[in-house]
């Protein structure tokens, strides 16, 4: 077991670091994961109705059996890779839950690196809160030691402001013989390119300067897709925030063994079930059919949905996508619809020719050299419009 968080070393007369000679290093077990972002505001499930508060709690009962995970496991440390929580929503009733769920697991150590959502600032949560001497907080935007025995030395650094935080691992070498690892929030570069586009790079770094730095491995967080390369791990979100997010969720069980070298295991922790169904309404000839194939859709099913729809619907169809969230809510604990490529069926060879407003309407946007995407577009809206419709937006 490692023993309760405690800085390795002593100063030099410049107030300087000096880390001692660790111990020969023994295998040791630790739990990491990042970016739960307790009190999120999940605005597509209604941010303040009940499925967000559903939401945000799942939340909660995901950080107590990460906290279980840890205890069970028999790990040495618990580590967190920043994003714990929304420093713009947190509210003291969470800052209450989170003391008491680190403070139940002393004396098992617990390590937090503030990222870009909860940054170590005068009223963070990582400020305020008195933790229990078990819990480490991370409070310079710097890597800096902390010897946990057993011949290894954790580097963690915290981001102080929101954005704007610079790479961690560029500037930093180590010191000191044994195993390094480090804790942070940061974006690997490559990897940003490759998945995550619209992801900030919020303290970001090159995978090669962490070997650079002499770091036999870095847990991070920031990422909310998992990934565990040669020398670095992103555990991924441990509970859903959004639709479109990969991967297992959960944390991840790492064993460090005395070369340095890191064997990890994902253990799933969330209990939310997540789909994204597409819905075809073609052929439907009225809002009772398109309920019809929902229901089969959804059968069996509990947890989030977000529903797309589809197909070529039937002018007459009074289909509102408010009445399919609603119907959707009645099994699901939050629910999204949204429109994906859905075509009103209008005969337009047999509209152009009539003698009408709206066969007048089709002439002219036939004829104006629109994209033909954009041309279905304007026409299936202007041609509801001049029916009087409102129901569904069609793209």
């Amino acid at each position: 077991m490692i023993r309760a968080a405690r800085r390795a070393g002593s100063e030099d007369r410049h107030g300087r670091r000096r880390l001692r000679a660790p111990a020969r290093v023994s295998r040791v077990r630790i739990v990491h994961f990042a970016d739960l972002h307790l009190d999120a505001r999940f605005a597509w499930a209604g941010a303040e109705g009940t499925a967000a508060r559903r939401r945000r709690q799942a939340l909660r009962d995901a950080l107590g059996r990460i906290a279980a995970l840890a205890r069970d496991w028999n790990a040495g440390a618990l580590l967190c890779g920043g994003d714990l929580y929304e420093h713009e929503r947190v509210t003291p009733d969470t800052a209450g839950f989170v003391r008491r769920t680190f403070a139940d697991l002393a004396p098992l150590p617990v390590y937090l690196a503030p990222g870009n959502h909860d940054p170590f600032v005068p009223d963070s949560l990582y400020a305020l809160v008195d933790w229990s001497p078990n819990v480490h907080v991370f409070r310079e935007p710097r890597l800096e030691p902390v010897g946990l025995g057993a011949g290894l030395t954790l580097w963690g650094a915290a981001h102080c402001a929101p954005a704007g935080t610079g790479g961690f691992f560029r500037t930093c070498r180590v010191r000191g013989s044994g195993v390094h690892v480090a804790l942070c929030h940061a974006a690997e570069r490559a990897w940003l390119v490759k998945q995550d586009h619209g992801k900030e790079p919020h303290a970001p770094f090159d995978a090669d300067e962490v070997e650079r730095a002499g770091l036999a491995h870095a847990f991070l967080g920031h990422y909310h897709r998992p990934r565990d390369a040669a020398r670095h791990t992103y555990p991924g979100n441990p509970e859903p925030l959004a639709f479109g997010e990969g991967g297992a969720r959960g944390a991840v069980a790492a064993t460090i063994a005395e070369d340095g070298t890191t064997a990890r295991e994902r253990r799933v922790v969330s209990r939310t079930a997540v789909h994204d169904l597409a819905l075809d309404v073609s052929g439907c000839a009225s809002q009772q059919d398109v309920r019809l194939r929902l229901a089969d859709a959804v059968a069996g099913r509990q947890g989030v949905i977000r529903l797309t729809v589809e197909g070529d619907l039937q002018p007459a169809v009074d289909l509102r996508t408010d009445d399919l969230r609603d119907a959707l809510r009645e099994a699901f604990d939050a629910a999204q619809v949204r429109v994906g490529d859905l075509r009103a069926a209008y005969d337009l060879d047999e509209i152009r020719r009539e003698p009408t407003v709206r066969g007048q309407f089709v002439r002219d946007v036939m004829a104006a050299g629109l994209a033909e995407d954009e041309a279905r577009r304007v026409l299936a809206a202007g041609l509801r419009a001049l029916e009087g419709r409102s129901d569904l937006e069609t793209p």
